[in-house]
């Protein structure tokens, strides 16, 4: 586990180890979460990432008789 400090200007440096696990890059995004007395920080992906990710559903979707 890794201990790291507040500076005096509320900033952190994330642990090589932990940067590499989640392979956190410079300059990219996080989005800063209170949770249950802790502060989560969640990578952003860019909305590109998320292609077929869902690979294989099924795209026909029943409709009602009135719509088209």
């Amino acid at each position: 586990m890794s201990v790291v400090t507040i500076s005096s200007r509320y900033q952190i440096v994330i642990p090589r180890d932990v940067r590499e696990q989640l392979d956190l890059r410079p300059g990219q995004k996080v989005q800063a979460l209170p949770f249950k007395g802790r502060v989560e920080l969640i990578p952003l992906k860019p909305i590109e990432a998320a292609r077929g990710f869902v690979r294989g559903i099924g795209t026909t979707v029943p409709r009602e008789g009135d719509r088209v």
